[in-house]
């Protein structure tokens, strides 16, 4: 059992280490960092997403998001055109600049993505993505039941 947690938690934390690094690696030259990535990548394949809209795709909290977009605003890589209208429920969007950058993140992802699947058929490719849909849940669960207990 000892085994198991061990090389689970060490994959699972080496896997999401490397992602992070890859990240930062592509938006440093930027002075951007691994939470930006995410925003300006989901605006850049979904234009018109609202701070809340982010934070469910980004899987990232509230606090990190909003933290994410005043640094993108503020530095010219995403726009609100609504001043009136809550902050959190208006739809942002990539200036030029944010597009430019965004381009090159997805560029980034697919050949990451491609890399990473280069040595799977199509079919370990879902099972492996259903395996980790799978694990996600069940951890979600056990998270839930905890406090419910």
């Amino acid at each position: 059992m000892e085994e198991r947690f061990e090389l689970f938690t060490a994959l699972i934390t080496k896997i999401s280490r490397s992602i992070r690094k890859i990240k930062n690696q592509e938006v440093e030259e930027y002075g951007l960092r691994s939470p930006h990535v995410s925003c300006l990548y989901y605006l850049y394949i979904t234009d018109g997403l609202t701070a809340t809209e982010l934070c469910e795709r980004c899987e990232e909290d509230k606090a990190t998001v909003s933290r994410s977009l005043d640094y993108l605003e503020t530095n010219g890589y995403i726009l609100c055109e609504s001043k009136s209208a809550k902050r959190y429920k208006s739809p942002l969007y990539l200036t030029e600049q944010g597009r430019m950058v965004a381009a090159k993140v997805a560029a980034k992802i697919s050949r990451v993505l491609d890399d990473v699947s280069a040595a799977m058929t199509e079919e370990e490719r879902v099972a492996f993505y259903r395996s980790l849909a799978m694990i996600s849940d069940s951890l979600e669960a056990c998270i839930k039941s905890d406090r419910e207990q």
